[in-house]
C-alpha cells in the first residue's frame, strides 16, 4: 500500500502489483500441473492496460505496476509512480523542470491561460489538458513523463533473459536486433551492468513468454501444445536433435547460439520468432511455409495432373495412365483366356486371370500380395506389388511365377520423342538386352537396379529406362509442398530433394518458390501409406516429427535411431516408426538399405529365380538381397549384406552380382 506524493494526482492509495507472481508459483509446482497452468501464465502474459500517467500500455514484461485500491481503472507503471517531482538541468538555459498536470499556465502578459491541448517539445506528441508533464514556465518547454522516463533512463523492463533489468534506449535507432537477428527501427532495450550488453527491439522485448502458435499465425500453422521462448539454441543442442528445421519456414536455424526462438517443450516443434508471430512490419512479415499460400495453378488447365504420392504401394504411373475398369461379367468371361498382349515376350503362353474368381483348372495355387502374412506378389512388368485382378499369370507346368498387371499389358510397344532421349525411338522389352545379366540393368535415368519391363533405344544400343521413367510427368503436384505445381528437370543444377537429400538427372521444381526440388523416384516410388507386418495398422507418410513425440524416434524393422526432420512411416495408434527405405525391405529379407536413403535401393527389382552355370557353381544359385548371414562373397571377398546376390540353397555357396556375371562370360 502506498499514498506518497508520488500519486499526488489521485487521492486514493495504491497497491504494488507483481505479474511474474503467478509465474514464480507456478515453476514451484509439479510437472503434474503443468498443461492446466499453461493457459493461466499465456492468459497473464496477455495481460495490458493503460498508464494512467503516461498513457502507455502496462505489459508483462513491465512487471510490477501500481493499481488503485478503490478505482477499478486507475494504474501507474511503478517507473512512473516513481518518477521525481523536479529535474534539473534539462531545459537549454539551465532550469528546473516540475512534474505538474497540464491545466493553466501564465501567458506572455502574466496573465493565466487555460490550454485545452499541447505537444510535447521532445517526441511532438499531442496531449490533452489534465496530462502531466514537467514544464519550465519561464522559457515555455515542456515534455510529457513517457519523454521523461526515456530521459531519466527509467523505462526499466524485467526481462528473463538478463539477470538484470534492462533499460529503454532514449532515442529511437535503426539497428539489428540480438534477439531475432534482424533489422529493426524504433526503441531498444539494453542492459546497462552486463560488458557486452544485447540490443533487443521492443517488438522482441515484449513477445510472450508463452504463446499457441495458431492463435499467432491466423491458423495457418498449428501445434496443440503452447511454445516457450527460448533465449538461445546451442549447436550442440541442434545436433542432438538432428537439426531440426523451422516448422514454418522450414529453413534451418542460425549457429549463433544467442538468437531466440520458439520451441515446444513436449515435442520437437520449433520456430523462428519471425515465423512464430505474425506482424504487421517488414521484417516480422512470417515467411510462408513452402507450398501452404494459395494455389499457383488452376485446375481446369491441368486437368490430367499426377497428384502424388501414390496411395499404397500397389499404385503405379502405369495404373494411373492405362488402368481401365472392367464389369464383373467381363472378369468372369475372361477368366480362362490364353492371350498374347501386345509387345510382351514370355516363353510361355499367358493366361488373363481374376484370382478372385475361383477355379478348378487353376494350376498353382497364387494369392495376392498382402503383407500383413509376408506374401509378396510382385508385377514383372513395373516390379509394383499386386494387390487385385485382372492379372496375366504363366500357365506353365514349371517353376515360371511370371505374373503382369492388366496395365502393364497396355504399354504401347514403341516411345518417339522421349524427353531423355529425343533423337531416337525407344523399343518396349519385357526383358533387358541379353548384355545386360540376369536381366538387371541400371536406368540411365533413376540410376536405381531394375529387372522390369525396359525401354531401350537399339540405335545407340546403350540407353536403357524403366517403364516408371518412361512415362514421367511434366508436372505433378505432392503433398510434402501442397498447393503448388512441380515441374520436370531434366540434368538441370539444383539443390538436395526435400525428401532423401540428394539429387539425380531427373527431379521436380517448384518455380514458384525456387528452393523446392524433388527426386523423381522419391515422387514415384515413397507411397502415402504403407503396411507392415510390425504393426497391425496401416503406417502413414510424415513429413514432420509426431506430436506428442519428444523422445528419439527408432525404426521397427532396422531398429536404428531415425531423423524425423526427413519423412519417415508412423503409427499413430502404435506411435511406431519406420524408415521409407525400411518399408519394402521387410518383406525381402527383414534387412535394410545401410545407406537409409529416401527409396529403397532394389525397389525395382524382383528377387527369385534361378540361375544355372557351372562355371560360377556346381549347383543350382537363387537371386536374391544379401543378409548378415550370408557373410562374405566367395570370389571377392567383401560382404554381401545390403546386395544383389546368387545364393546356393545346397551349400553355403554365396557370390555377389558383379562377380557372378564376371564369372560367368
Amino acid at each position: 500500500m502506498m499514498k506518497e506524493n508520488m500519486m499526488f494526482e489521485h487521492e486514493h492509495p495504491f497497491s504494488l502489483i507483481d505479474l511474474w507472481s503467478e509465474q514464480v508459483q507456478r515453476e514451484a509446482e509439479s510437472e503434474d500441473d503443468e498443461e492446466e497452468n499453461d493457459d493461466v501464465l499465456i492468459a497473464n502474459q496477455d495481460f495490458q492496460c493503460l498508464c494512467s500517467r503516461c498513457g502507455e500500455d502496462i505489459k508483462w514484461y513491465h512487471r510490477y505496476y501500481y493499481s488503485c485500491c478503490h478505482c477499478s481503472d486507475y494504474f501507474v507503471h511503478k517507473f512512473c509512480a516513481e518518477l521525481p517531482q523536479r529535474l534539473e538541468d534539462v531545459c537549454e538555459v539551465g532550469h528546473a523542470l516540475d512534474l505538474t498536470q497540464s491545466a493553466s499556465h501564465l501567458n506572455w502578459k502574466g496573465g493565466w491561460t487555460q490550454e485545452d491541448d499541447w505537444n510535447c517539445k521532445i517526441c511532438g506528441r499531442y496531449h490533452k489538458s489534465g496530462d502531466l508533464w514537467y514544464r519550465c514556465d519561464r522559457c515555455i518547454f515542456q515534455f510529457d513523463v513517457n519523454c521523461g522516463t526515456k530521459m531519466l533512463q527509467k523505462n526499466v523492463i524485467h526481462h528473463p533473459s538478463d539477470k538484470h533489468p534492462l533499460i529503454c534506449i532514449s532515442k529511437q535507432l535503426l539497428a539489428k536486433c540480438d534477439a531475432c537477428g534482424k533489422e529493426h527501427k524504433g526503441n531498444f532495450y539494453h542492459c546497462s551492468i552486463c560488458l557486452w550488453s544485447k540490443m533487443i527491439h521492443s517488438d522482441c522485448a515484449f513477445l510472450p513468454q508463452k504463446l499457441q502458435i495458431q492463435h499467432t499465425t491466423n491458423d495457418v500453422f498449428s501445434h496443440i501444445h503452447p511454445l516457450n521462448l527460448a533465449y538461445s539454441f546451442p549447436v550442440e543442442d541442434q545436433i542432438s536433435k538432428n537439426l531440426p528445421r523451422c516448422r514454418v519456414c522450414r529453413y534451418g536455424f542460425s549457429y549463433r547460439t544467442n538468437l531466440w526462438m520458439y520451441k515446444c517443450e513436449k515435442c520437437r516443434y520449433y520456430t523462428h520468432l519471425v515465423c512464430a508471430t505474425s506482424r504487421n512490419e517488414p521484417f516480422m512479415s512470417i515467411f510462408k511455409s513452402p507450398g501452404t499460400g494459395s494455389k499457383n495453378y488452376k485446375d481446369d488447365e491441368h486437368p490430367y495432373l499426377l497428384h502424388l504420392p501414390f496411395p499404397d504401394p500397389s499404385y503405379s504411373i502405369l495404373k494411373h495412365l492405362f488402368f481401365k475398369k472392367k464389369e464383373s461379367s467381363t472378369l468372369e468371361i475372361s477368366n480362362k483366356i490364353y492371350h498374347k498382349p501386345q509387345g510382351i515376350i514370355h516363353k510361355h503362353p499367358l493366361i488373363l486371370e481374376d484370382i478372385t474368381v475361383p477355379t478348378s483348372s487353376r494350376k498353382k495355387s497364387i494369392s495376392y500380395h498382402d503383407p500383413m502374412k509376408s506374401i509378396q506378389l510382385l508385377c514383372d512388368g513395373c516390379v509394383r506389388p499386386i494387390t487385385s485382378g485382372p492379372i496375366y499369370v504363366c500357365d506353365s507346368e514349371g517353376q515360371c511365377n511370371f505374373v503382369l498387371h492388366e496395365w502393364c499389358s497396355q504399354l504401347p510397344a514403341k516411345l518417339n520423342g522421349h524427353f531423355a532421349h529425343q533423337q531416337h525411338t525407344l523399343i518396349l522389352h519385357s526383358k533387358a538386352p541379353p548384355r545386360e545379366f540376369f536381366g538387371v540393368f541400371s536406368c540411365d535415368a533413376c540410376k536405381l537396379p531394375c529387372n522390369g519391363f525396359a525401354y531401350c533405344c537399339m540405335d545407340c544400343n546403350y540407353f536403357i529406362i524403366d517403364v516408371h521413367c518412361a512415362f514421367l510427368p511434366e508436372e505433378i503436384t505432392h503433398t510434402s509442398h501442397p498447393n503448388h505445381l512441380l515441374s520436370r528437370v531434366y540434368h538441370g543444377a539444383s539443390d538436395n530433394c526435400r525428401i532423401c537429400g540428394r539429387i539425380d538427372m531427373n527431379y521436380f521444381s517448384c518455380h514458384t518458390c525456387n528452393d523446392f526440388r524433388l527426386d523423381a523416384k522419391c515422387a514415384l516410388f515413397i507411397p502415402e501409406t504403407t503396411w507392415n507386418k510390425c504393426d497391425k495398422h496401416p503406417m502413414k507418410l510424415s513429413y514432420f516429427p509426431i506430436e506428442n513425440h519428444k523422445s528419439d524416434y527408432f525404426c521397427e524393422v532396422c531398429e536404428r535411431e531415425l531423423n524425423p526432420e526427413y519423412p519417415f512411416y508412423h503409427c499413430h495408434d502404435c506411435m511406431q516408426s519406420m524408415h521409407i527405405a525400411c518399408a519394402p525391405s521387410i518383406l525381402q529379407y527383414e534387412t535394410y538399405d545401410i545407406d537409409e536413403k529416401g527409396v529403397y535401393e532394389f525397389v525395382n527389382v524382383k528377387f527369385g529365380g534361378r540361375y544355372e552355370n557351372s562355371k560360377v557353381h556346381p549347383h543350382p544359385l537363387s537371386f536374391v538381397q544379401g543378409i548378415r548371414d550370408d557373410g562374405e562373397c566367395h570370389k571377392c571377398g567383401y560382404k554381401l549384406q545390403f546386395q544383389m546376390i546368387f545364393k546356393c540353397l545346397t551349400c553355403e555357396f554365396a557370390v555377389d552380382y558383379d562377380c557372378c556375371s564376371e564369372t560367368s562370360e
